[in-house]
């Protein structure tokens, strides 16, 4: 435990963690839901390893590494709710930033919506009824039946947020709609609150506060199939680029009872899905009874390389809210739109009426929280570099008689690498803005006056995806020495370095001759291939 300003914060026990690993092999981790009620535990996973004779490798745990990469701490004041580092804010910005760059070839638009919302908005929805006790209740004035100081409509309690689809369909709701309008889609990454029990929060992956990559599709009966592969292809994309294993896919159907709407809905949004299976051209599976309260879903469970499967994304399909809220758009020949057939028959089509939507809820990395845990687990320490929190560091070397000279050198290759380039208007000595779409890159400079081993043990202890070294040769020639072994993918870094700089031949991957501005395009290059 650290005290700091009088607050006790806790960090994960690395010690603690290591006996563990000693003796068993880590259980799978029961995840933290989606839209669902539900949770997820992988039966065939539940024995644990026997002993052998020699002491197994430790799995990777997220909580260990987390510590000594310094990404996020957790405090007693907030349980289940992790504070991130500098380093654990880089890769959560990052990790949103990537999403929302997809969204426009997805067709997604991002929108912000409140953190709580009256009592009767989760009765209307359905939640108050069935998932009230994950729920955490804030009362507004005059919740308590007070008669001085009551505000108009206050009367009542509230909740925080656990999932967003009922202000999704509130947004829907708020404008008139036509066919021609849908498919509306619509994205959030506004914080949920969960009131998970407090025994089974850990880490990344069960906690009471986190963000979602909340999607809700509102679509036409005609569009399911196609939301539903498009959706699909977005999860594969994402996977693919964080070089993740494969996939499984398992369809989800109704539970037993504390479901909403009538059976032949259900059945009809359940042969939706295996409709959009069968197409998909994927394996897939069935989990009978665990669907959400309001629909069947599709989840998305990955299997880790110590064997531990996590449900992450999730597709889900609802019949239930849109009907709940009263939703509509305006359709010609609408008894056939309810059932999704199309015609062109102009005595049909001269009718025109109101059709109830249909709306599929998506996730990609689901919790965004329990995703960079398993990408900790997964990278274990050794971050691809655009998603590196310690993605560069110069080390100087020299003597003390040379050391101003080289740190100065330093500093102003820090600063070009960095992308921050500081400047007024030449008026009133302001800073100008820097462009948004301003190239940064996180580069670290030690020049203190340890030799320079001891200064490149610790920075490869660190896990650098770059080192780069700085001497008076280095001064003097205008150019860095760097070193590449930190980054995962070597021939990746080769190939890329080969493309920034033209007719550069590497041989050695620990040194090689760069100006800074070759450097600054290699850096730019790794960027934009996510590498």
């Amino acid at each position: 435990m650290l005290v700091r300003g009088g607050i006790p914060i806790f960090r994960p026990s690395a010690r603690a963690s290591s006996l563990i690993f000693r003796e068993t092999r880590w259980l799978p981790v029961v995840l933290l839901r989606n839209c669902s009620s539900v949770l997820h535990v992988d039966q065939s996973l539940r024995n644990v390893a026997q002993p052998t004779g020699r002491p197994a490798t430790p799995p990777a745990d997220h909580r260990v590494l987390a510590t000594d990469q310094e990404l996020f701490v957790t405090s007693l004041y907030s349980p289940g709710s992790p504070l991130f580092l500098p380093n654990g804010a880089h890769v959560f910005n990052r990790l949103l930033s990537f999403l929302r760059a997809q969204y426009q070839q997805f067709g997604f638009q991002e929108v912000i919506t409140p953190t709580i919302y009256k009592k009767s908005l989760w009765e209307k929805s359905g939640h108050w009824e069935n998932y009230k006790d994950d729920m955490f209740e804030v009362n507004g004035r005059g919740a308590f039946g007070q008669v001085e100081g009551v505000e108009i409509g206050e009367d009542e309690g509230y909740g925080l947020k656990p999932m967003n689809c009922p202000g999704h369909c509130v947004l829907f709701g708020s404008q008139s709609r036509a066919y021609k309008d849908l498919p509306i889609r619509y994205a959030d990454f506004s914080p949920l609150h969960r009131n998970e029990i407090s025994g089974a929060l850990s880490g990344l992956t069960r906690v009471r506060r986190f963000h979602q990559d909340d999607g809700h599709i509102f679509c036409r009966p005609s569009q399911i199939s196609e939301e539903i592969s498009l959706t699909l292809d977005f999860v594969s994309m994402v996977y693919k680029t964080f070089k993740l294993p494969p996939f499984r896919l398992v369809l989800s159907t109704r539970p037993k009872d504390g479901y909403i709407g009538t059976i032949d809905e259900w059945d009809a949004a359940e042969n939706a899905l295996r409709e959009a299976l069968g197409q998909s051209g994927r394996q897939w599976g069935v989990n009978e009874g665990d669907g959400a309260f309001y629909g069947p879903k599709i989840d998305i469970v990955l299997k880790d390389s110590d064997g531990k499967e996590h449900q992450t994304a999730t597709i889900q399909l609802d019949f239930q809210l849109p009907q709940r809220f009263g939703l509509k758009y305006l359709a010609p020949a609408p008894e056939l739109e309810k059932r999704g057939i199309s015609t062109v028959d102009p005595e049909l089509v001269r009718e025109n009426g109101l059709v109830t939507p249909v709306v599929i809820h998506r996730a990609v990395f689901g919790s965004l929280e329990r995703f960079m845990a398993l990408l900790i687990e997964h990278c274990n320490g050794h971050w691809p570099f655009w998603l590196s929190p310690r993605q560069a560091i110069i080390l100087t070397v020299g003597g003390k008689i040379r050391s101003e000279t080289v740190r100065d050198y330093a500093n102003s290759v820090r600063r070009y690498l960095s992308g921050t380039v500081i400047s007024s208007d030449g008026v009133d000595g302001i800073r100008t803005p820097q462009p948004t779409d301003q190239q940064t890159f996180l580069v670290d400079l030690d020049d203190s006056e340890r030799s320079l081993n001891k200064k490149v043990s610790e920075a490869k202890r660190k896990k650098y995806n770059m080192i780069i070294i700085v001497g008076l040769n280095n001064v003097r020639e205008h150019t860095v020495t760097l070193d590449l072994t930190g980054q995962p993918d070597q021939e990746g870094a080769r190939s890329h370095l080969c493309r920034a700089v033209r007719g550069i031949a590497v041989e050695d991957l620990k040194s090689v001759e760069l100006t800074s501005e070759d450097l600054f395009a290699y850096f730019c290059l790794l960027a934009r291939a996510y590498q």
